[in-house]
C-alpha cells in the first residue's frame, strides 16, 4: 500500500483527499462529536506543510443523491477551519461550478472542502458506469488522490474506489494507522486477548464473532445483542431486543466456543425497564429471569464488575458496541464500567482499541479522553469487516 511518502514532491499540486467527516449532528445542525474531524487534521496538515493544495471530500449522513440542507458539510468545514487555525474554503457543490471555482482559487497550503459527496447519485451508485462518470469529474479537480477515510474503505464508491484508478494515489496517515492497529489485532495480539462486543443487533456482529472465535481468548457480550445469546440458552428475555432468526446460529457459536476453549462471558444481571425511556420504571433482575413485561436496557452492576475484572486480566482488548442505551443516564453504567476498565488496563500497558461508531461516541460522551485508550478507530463497519478477514475495496485498490 503506497503512502504519502511515495507520492514525491507535492508542492503546487492539488490533492483530492477523501476524509471521513461523517459526524453526528443535533437537531440544530451542531456537531455533537467532532472526533472524526479531529482525526482528519494530521493528514491535512501534513499535505499543507508539503505545499499541496488540499481539496477535502467526504459525505455526511445518508442523503438520497440530491442536496439536503440538513446534511450539508458546511458546519464540518467551519469546525475544520477552527482546528487547523486557517480559513477553509467551501464549495457548495461536488463537481460543479462552485467546486471548480473554489479549487482554482487555492494557493499552495490552502484547504477547501467540497459539499457532501452523496448529494451526487454517482457516489454510491451500484451502476459501474454512473459511478465511473462521477469519479471522472472528481479526478479533473486534482493531480493526486489520497485516501484517508478509513470509515468508508469497505464501500465500493466513486470517491473511495473508482477515483483511485484515475489518479496517482496513496493511503493517508489515518488509514495507515488504522490498518496497522487492526493487523496487530488479527495477526499478533498479545495474550490474553479479550473482545468486548455490544450494540443493538447480533446480526451485525455474526461475521466478526465467527472470525474471532479462532483468535480471541475471551468474548464478553453485552448490549442489545446479548438477548439473542440469552434466548439461545433457553432464557426468557421479555420485551428485549431479540433476533429470533439468529438464535440457532448463536447457539452454534456457543457450542463452537466451548469446543475451542474460548470463554464467552454473558451478563448475569440486567437493568430491565418497562419501556425504552429514561423515565421508565426500571430494576436490576437476573439475566435468566427477565420479566415478560420488561426490556433489558443495560447490563447490571454484578455483570459490569465481572466484565471489568475480566478486561483487567487482558493484554489486548478490542471493544465494539456499547453495553446498553448509554444515551440515557439510567442505562449508562455498564458502558461506563467497560470504558473505565479499558482505560485502567491501558494505563498498565495493554493495547486497547475502541472500534469506532457508537463506542467512540460513548466514551467521549461519558467523559473519557481519546488518549485514555491505545486507539479509537474512526471506522465501525470497516473495522469489523477488516477483523472478519473480508476484502475491503478501498484498501484493495490502494494495493493494485
Amino acid at each position: 500500500m503506497r503512502t504519502i511518502d511515495d507520492l514525491g514532491k507535492l508542492q503546487g499540486k492539488t490533492v483530492l483527499l477523501r476524509s471521513d467527516l461523517n459526524v453526528p449532528l443535533d437537531d440544530a445542525g451542531a456537531i455533537t462529536d467532532d472526533g472524526r474531524v479531529r482525526a482528519s487534521v494530521p493528514t491535512i496538515q501534513r499535505l499543507r506543510d508539503a505545499g499541496a493544495r488540499v481539496v477535502v471530500c467526504a459525505h455526511l449522513g445518508r442523503p438520497k443523491g440530491v442536496p439536503e440542507e440538513k446534511y450539508s458539510l458546511r458546519p464540518v468545514a467551519d469546525r475544520l477551519a477552527e482546528l487547523l487555525g486557517t480559513p477553509v474554503l467551501f464549495a457548495t457543490d461536488t463537481v460543479g461550478e462552485s467546486a471548480n471555482e473554489t479549487v482554482d482559487r487555492l494557493n499552495d497550503g490552502d484547504v477547501a472542502v467540497l459539499e457532501n459527496l452523496r448529494f451526487n447519485p454517482g457516489e454510491t451508485s451500484k451502476d459501474d458506469a454512473e459511478r465511473a462518470a462521477f469519479a471522472d469529474q472528481l479526478s479533473h479537480l486534482a493531480d493526486v488522490y489520497v485516501s484517508d477515510g478509513f470509515g468508508v474503505v469497505h464501500r465500493k464508491q466513486a470517491s473511495v474506489y473508482d477515483i483511485a484508478e484515475r489518479l496517482p494515489q496513496a493511503a493517508g496517515g489515518l488509514v495507515e494507522t488504522e490498518v496497522g492497529v487492526l493487523r496487530q489485532l488479527t495477526e499478533k495480539p498479545q495474550r490474553p486477548y479479550a473482545v468486548v462486543l455490544g450494540g443493538a443487533k447480533v446480526s451485525d456482529k455474526l461475521g466478526v464473532i465467527e472470525a474471532l472465535l479462532g483468535k480471541a481468548d475471551l468474548l464478553l457480550i453485552g448490549g442489545g445483542m446479548v438477548f439473542t445469546f440469552l434466548a439461545a440458552q433457553g432464557h426468557e428475555v421479555g420485551k428485549s431486543l431479540l433476533e429470533e432468526d439468529q438464535v440457532a446460529r448463536v447457539r452454534g457459536y456457543l457450542a463452537d466456543a466451548e469446543n475451542r476453549g474460548v470463554q464467552i462471558v454473558l451478563p448475569t444481571d440486567i437493568v430491565a425497564a418497562t419501556e425504552f425511556s429514561a423515565d421508565a420504571d426500571h430494576e436490576v433482575v437476573a439475566a435468566d429471569a427477565i420479566p415478560a413485561d420488561r426490556m433489558g436496557l443495560d447490563i447490571g452492576p454484578e455483570s459490569a464488575a465481572a466484565f471489568a475484572q475480566a478486561i483487567g486480566t487482558a493484554k489486548t482488548v478490542f471493544w465494539n458496541g456499547p453495553m446498553g442505551a448509554f444515551e440515557m443516564q439510567p442505562y449508562a453504567a455498564g458502558t461506563q464500567a467497560v470504558a473505565q476498565a479499558l482505560a485502567d488496563v491501558t494505563a498498565k500497558g495493554a493495547t486497547t482499541v475502541v472500534g469506532g461508531g457508537d463506542s467512540a461516541a460513548a466514551v467521549r460522551q461519558l467523559g473519557f479522553s481519546d488518549d485514555a485508550f491505545s486507539h479509537i478507530s474512526t471506522g465501525g463497519g470497516a473495522s469489523l469487516e477488516f477483523l472478519e478477514g473480508k476484502t475491503l475495496p478501498g484498501l484493495e485498490v490502494l494495493e493494485s
